[in-house]
């Protein structure tokens, strides 16, 4: 089902960038306008100029984050700061990371994969999207006529046949071997073997790929590609803005980390506040941990990651000094509190119970929540230590969507509510990029 190309890598020189390390850049998504600031200092060459670029108050239609972006990157291909591979490629590339003392590697393929509506079921989604991002996403595109960073994507290889393909091309040195980048090492090596390309070809055409990471990169994709064809008098097949640029990486890779992005809440009104209990006690069991409890963080994750005892939440916030461990005991009323339309499935999942009951209904912050009162945080400790501080009045701990049930929800042809899962570390943004042209 899902067909991919081999394409000419763009990516930083040797010759002229000696410390990749001070180039690279995390995906926009993740820039705050302070860590914006630090990369640009650290080189002159740091990618963030052209993946998320300063927004400066003079900017006009013409002398923006866009047309400043789209310099750069010809002013850097003209000095030879960028280069473009001689042969097309698919780029087998290891992410090496730790998180919570243990290392992982996360294998994924970089490569272009041919665009296709939702409607045909190729490429498959599992959240929903907002229209800012992607708008921001689709001007970058047409300034740049390139792919700045892969959307990530999940594949399943139960034989192991794309496995067993990958590892015969890890044996040759790597175009890019990098050290330590904030704590993450990376390797690539650039496959062009056309046996070896034909192989990974042929074992992945026969499923559907799932979205894991980049569903505004890929719904700007699909507009771009429309809009380039409406410019077309003649489309041809392969041209280049019929594919987008992604990391396939196996579904049960060892690597494959899940976050739950917890929900930290302010803003609410004491009348609400105070009949929170009330409306929790009729949906809810409640026990209570002492946060001074030796083993509480410990205690904490072994909830969240039973699976076993249906649908489980921690609050804090609402009794001082105690963690409240939620078990959703009335699942019916639950389901109808939230819109018809959506899957049995769905109406399970931990975060549609907070972001639908608790948030909406018992909160009454409305589909979404209102602007400034919802933040997200990936931690329970980070959350607690917030709504500690005073920063927030709630904090909501999820459990961590496991890869399986997020295939399942895409197979469904359903969405999981924004903000469900956050796949850990992101890939950066820099090592391999694609030109639209």
């Amino acid at each position: 089902m899902a067909e991919i190309h081999p394409f000419r890598g763009v990516r930083y020189s040797k010759e002229v960038v000696s410390d990749l390390a001070a180039v690279l850049c995390p995906p926009y998504d993740i820039i705050t306008p302070q860590m914006q600031g630090e990369l640009y200092h650290r080189s002159q060459y740091n990618f963030v100029r052209l993946e998320d670029g300063w927004e400066l108050p003079q900017d006009e239609v013409s002398d923006n984050r866009y047309t400043r972006a789209a310099a750069t990157l010809e002013q850097w291909l003209e000095q030879g700061v960028l280069k473009i591979d001689e042969a097309p490629a698919l780029y087998l590339h290891d992410h090496y990371f730790t998180y919570r003392g243990e290392e992982y590697r996360r294998r994924g393929i970089i490569t272009c994969v041919r665009l296709e509506e939702w409607d045909r079921r190729v490429v498959r989604p599992h959240e929903g999207t907002l229209l800012k991002p992607r708008n921001d996403r689709l001007s970058l595109m047409w300034a740049l006529q390139a792919d700045t960073s892969p959307i990530l994507a999940l594949f399943e290889d139960p034989s192991r046949q794309v496995a067993s393909v990958l590892g015969t091309q890890e044996r040759g040195d790597p175009v890019i071997s990098l050290g330590s980048v904030d704590g993450e090492r990376h390797n690539v090596w650039a496959v062009t073997d056309p046996v070896a390309i034909n192989q990974l070809s042929g074992y992945l055409v026969h499923q559907p790929l799932y979205v894991a990471d980049g569903h505004h990169r890929y719904e700007s994709a699909l507009t771009y590609q429309r809009e380039r064809q409406s410019c077309s008098s003649s489309v041809l097949r392969d041209e280049a803005f019929n594919f987008v640029l992604m990391e396939l990486v196996e579904i049960a890779d060892p690597g494959l980390v899940i976050l739950p992005p917890h929900r930290l809440v302010r803003g609410v009104s004491k009348v609400v506040l105070g009949g929170l209990m009330g409306g929790l006690e009729a949906l809810f069991e409640i026990e209570e941990l002492p946060l001074d409890m030796p083993d509480v963080w410990q205690r904490v994750d072994s909830l969240l990651a039973d699976e076993t005892t249906g649908v489980r939440l921690v609050l804090f916030g609402l009794t001082e000094g105690r963690l409240l461990v939620l078990r959703l005991r009335d699942l019916d009323t639950a389901c109808q509190m939230m819109p018809y339309f959506h899957s049995e499935l769905y109406k399970k999942l931990d975060v549609s119970v907070v972001d639908h009951v608790n948030l909406e209904k018992l909160l009454g912050l409305g589909s979404g929540g209102k602007e400034g009162v919802l933040a997200y945080t990936y931690e329970g400790q980070d959350a607690v230590g917030k709504v500690l501080s005073q920063e927030y009045q709630l904090a909501f701990l999820l459990s961590p969507a496991r890869a399986k049930v997020i295939k399942a929800i895409a197979d469904a042809g359903d969405r999981m509510p924004r903000k469900s899962t956050y796949f850990y570390p992101k890939a950066p943004a820099g090592l391999v990029f694609y030109r639209l042209m």
